[in-house]
């Protein structure tokens, strides 16, 4: 069993002994922790929503009673997407926000995601605030006449979807003039109910549903790779769909696929709709230092400025905010455009998505191909008690000293010649050495890891 606490929140396996996994006295005392925190900035009110696993409705009870406990109000909306929860917290004025979900993780784990005032992640310091208050137990909970209260909201993923359509970059024209045939992988979550809901009011007819049961009984990895996809690839292929769409259980990460059924690339979703962004708002981008050199290209060919920001949504968004960015997200297929709000949005990113290749005409492999192409090798070592990983990265930096060097999130060099890079960061979740490769084709990508891997095994043989 496991149970992770962060700053980000706490998430881990259902069952087994408390603090060994999320068990309901873990929840209990996180959401007591996290409620005491908004109470401390002021917070009256709490938004709550949950994507559609097994063990939601059993966390969402207990998260709620506590918030409850402790004399806060709580607006609950069900089944939900995480982008939609935080579009939600503004708009109710609340103090804060928990999404219930483990994201990508498979149908044994659940998390509590925390939320500030914005709707954005908590920072990493109110995180270790709220880490602080769990540890010690300093909560107070409320006598019973001052118990808060508790109403249930289930419309805001049509609010999510009414803002989505507002927004003047989405061209409902276009595509229902494009009659686009589209299937869905929604791994039987709430993607299930709000992709194609999305897909019907910017008119889309033809609609191939896949696992779209919000059970909770996800029927493959819920992860968005091409190892996990290959029903809904097949699909398009065979439905002859003009595209799939991917999304993992809380709608924040999108990967699509082409009409010949084959992945458009996880990373290239950002890229494809930074292009189009770019192309209607002068402006900046931002992705975290791991993901493609494509976007870099994208954004300065459209006389932008590119920046890197360390690995991690807040990280992302914080980078944004200074450069002014006008898109940005994570090469996940995490698309985030602060034109509606700063977090990750599959929804968002489907309607532009869209909307750029109505306008296109071309087919999804031909779009694809109009953007510069690279290859990301994705390896790890494991590491020991022994190992310094610190003095690793340190000689690593030293070796390639003439190289251009980035040391805001581990070590990442950069190639310049090449056009190629690599990205070496300790895991926070796993005792592992993360090395990332880039490089113009797959056969050169996994041939600059090796050799770097090899250079970490001399440090630390010597």
């Amino acid at each position: 069993m496991t149970l992770i606490k962060s700053i980000s929140g706490i998430r881990g396996t259902i069952g087994g002994k408390p603090g060994d996994a999320l068990t309901p006295v873990d929840c209990v005392k996180f959401a007591a922790a996290f409620g005491s925190w908004v109470k401390s900035r002021q917070g009256k009110k709490i938004v709550i929503g949950r994507d559609a696993r097994i063990s939601g409705e059993m966390v969402s009870t207990l998260v709620c009673s506590t918030l409850q406990g402790l004399g806060l109000d709580v607006i609950d909306l069900g089944l939900s997407t995480t982008p939609t929860v935080e579009i939600a917290v503004p708009l109710e004025k609340a103090g804060g926000g928990i999404i219930l979900t483990a994201s990508h993780n498979p149908i044994q784990w659940n998390a509590l995601k925390l939320l500030n005032e914005k709707g954005e992640f908590i920072s990493s310091e109110d995180g270790a605030l709220v880490l602080q208050i769990a540890q010690t137990e300093n909560f107070e909970f409320a006598p019973v006449e001052k118990l808060g209260r508790y109403e249930k909201k289930t419309t805001y993923i049509k609010k999510h979807i009414e803002l989505i359509l507002k927004n003047k970059l989405v061209d409902v024209k276009a595509i229902q003039k494009a009659n686009f045939k589209i299937a869905v992988d929604a791994v039987n979550s709430t993607g299930g109910i709000s992709v194609p809901e999305l897909l019907k009011a910017i008119g889309v007819k033809k609609i191939v549903k896949l696992y779209c049961e919000p059970t909770g009984k996800f029927p493959h990895n819920p992860e968005p790779l091409p190892e996990n996809i290959k029903a809904i690839c097949k699909t398009v292929k065979n439905e002859k769909c003009h595209l799939g769409i991917v999304v993992d259980p809380d709608v924040d990460r999108l990967a699509l696929i082409q009409e010949d059924g084959k992945p458009f690339g996880e990373e290239y979703t950002l890229v494809a709709v930074a292009d189009y962004v770019l192309s209607k708002r002068k402006g900046n981008t931002v992705s975290n230092l791991s993901s493609t050199r494509a976007l870099r290209d994208v954004t300065e060919n459209a006389k932008g400025i590119y920046t890197a920001a360390s690995v991690g949504e807040v990280n992302v968004v914080t980078a944004m905010k200074q450069t002014k960015a006008v898109i940005g997200g994570e090469g996940n297929g995490g698309v985030i455009f602060p034109e509606l709000h700063y977090g990750r949005d599959a929804l968002m990113g489907i309607a532009l998505f869209l909307t750029h290749l109505a306008k296109s005409k071309l087919k999804a492999s031909e779009l694809r191909k109009t953007y510069p192409s690279y290859f990301i090798s994705k390896n790890k070592i494991e590491l020991t008690p022994q190992i310094n990983v610190d003095d690793v990265l340190e000689k690593i930096k030293a070796k390639y000293a003439s190289e251009k060097i980035n040391t805001a999130d581990g070590v990442k060099i950069d190639f310049e010649t090449e056009k190629e890079w690599v990205h070496l960061r300790k895991s926070n979740t796993e005792p592992i050495i993360r090395i990332y490769a880039e490089s113009q084709n797959e056969k050169k990508a996994d041939a600059l890891a090796k050799r770097i891997i090899e250079d970490i095994k001399q440090v630390i043989a010597g």
